[in-house]
């Protein structure tokens, strides 16, 4: 491991800035169109299942593929590979755009490819983020650095989707679809401006198979971050459900407009934009852990109460009230937990590592989804959000009672220490 007090190469704060406006850039306009595409299929089909399809199809690159790209992010040009997933998405979205333009309608089976397409590119986008950023900025900023791509991520969550809600209204969709190139425009031209340091395993031979267990035993052997990710997984298969049925909640449930769920969308990432904006500038933690429990039990709390709430106005304005607390509380997982995994491995295999974090999250996802759908068809969509709460708080009690996820990062600190100490 790098030394926490030594800059990866001088001006890295001016490159680490360009790459992460770069981020928010291109990311706003995905986001913008992603929106609309999940706000069209829910007035296209009103159907829970329907959108849990579309969000499986979205997550099979990410579950089948990740084990395998982790060992591709750390043998090739992660730069390259940036710009050139973003020239594919952009490519895609202006077949699609043809498409819609000389059709009536959007065939659904069109705009399933089109979800599968996106996440293919991301599939290989997030692991080279996360890999990329332990070499870009010193270890000691490394918590509030992901606290600034969480802010980033909050950001987009909050004018992407009141953006999106406004320009579906009044933009027929076949333009709107257009976004994703202007956004490939600017991610790409950003991207040429930044520099991203070589590993040393990059150019190695690849061995996808024998990687991609090597990215497992990594991982497996590493106990307590073995029992965090366990957890994480376990929380992404009841929460997931919940996430993807946000829309179907808001204009069946609660009987609102799209507009509404774009308030929803924002007030949500205004509280998560909140959090990390208070991560990235509190970015010492002496045990990450009890943050990431506190996000759990208030996340469960709030995302379970939202199931109680009756189907009337005043349900939806507490609705709202909820999401914000919720929102504040999501990126202490995320944040805290990012930080240990990129501290805790090298940069040179950090890509296959992520890479099986990926699949192990991804799977949970569409296992949960392939249940929910009916399910909540069945029951009602309320329902989902009490059992996602409850969910929530068993992985608090998890985090808890079992020893080596509780001090992981007590005795990963006192490594880093020792460490950073032996080579001054």
């Amino acid at each position: 491991m790098t030394d926490s007090n030594s800059a990866p190469f001088p001006h890295w704060r001016r490159n680490i800035n360009l790459f992460l406006a770069g981020q928010f850039l291109s990311g706003i306009t995905s986001m913008i169109v992603q929106y609309a595409i999940i706000w069209y299929l829910t007035r296209e089909t009103g159907s829970a299942s329907m959108l849990s399809f579309a969000t499986i199809l979205g997550m099979i690159p990410m579950v089948v593929l990740s084990p395998f790209v982790g060992p591709l992010v750390d043998r090739w040009n992660k730069k390259l590979t940036l710009m050139l997933t973003d020239i594919f998405v952009a490519c895609f979205a202006l077949v699609l755009a043809i498409v819609g333009t000389v059709s009536p309608t959007f065939p659904l089976w069109l705009v399933f490819i089109s979800l599968f397409m996106r996440a293919l590119a991301q599939t290989f986008q997030m692991p080279i983020l996360m890999s990329i950023l332990p070499t870009m900025v010193p270890q000691d900023y490394l918590t509030k650095v992901n606290g600034q791509v969480g802010m980033i991520q909050s950001a987009n969550f909050i004018i992407a989707p009141a953006l999106s809600a406004f320009l579906f209204a009044r933009m027929p969709m076949n333009f709107l679809i257009l976004f994703d190139v202007l956004g490939a425009i600017v991610g790409v031209g950003l991207l040429l401006m930044i520099v991203i340091p070589k590993v040393s395993s990059q150019g190695e031979e690849v061995h996808l198979l024998k990687d991609a267990k090597f990215g497992f035993s990594q991982l497996f052997h590493n106990k307590g971050l073995w029992y965090l990710t366990l957890i994480g997984t376990l929380l992404v298969l009841f929460t997931m459900p919940a996430f993807s049925m946000y829309p179907l909640m808001t204009l069946g449930y609660f009987n609102r407009e799209v507009g509404d769920a774009g308030i929803v969308e924002v007030i949500f990432s205004t509280g998560a934009l909140a959090s990390s904006a208070f991560l990235s500038s509190y970015g010492k933690w002496k045990n990450r852990v009890k943050p990431i429990v506190f996000s759990f039990i208030v996340m469960g709390l709030m995302i379970g109460a939202s199931g109680l709430l009756p189907p009337n106005s005043q349900g939806f304005f507490t609705f709202l009230v909820l999401n914000a607390v919720f929102g504040f509380a999501h990126p202490f997982f995320n944040t805290m937990w990012m930080a240990m995994i990129q501290q805790s491995y090298e940069p040179s295999v950090l890509g296959r590592v992520m890479g099986v974090l990926s699949a192990l999250l991804n799977v949970a996802g569409p296992i949960g989804l392939i249940f929910a759908g009916p399910l909540a068809d069945r029951i009602g969509v309320e329902k989902m959000f009490i059992i996602a709460g409850i969910s929530c708080l068993i992985c608090a009690m998890l985090t808890l009672i079992i020893p080596q996820a509780r001090n992981y990062d007590i005795e990963l600190q006192k490594k880093l220490s020792i460490e950073s100490e032996e080579t001054q």
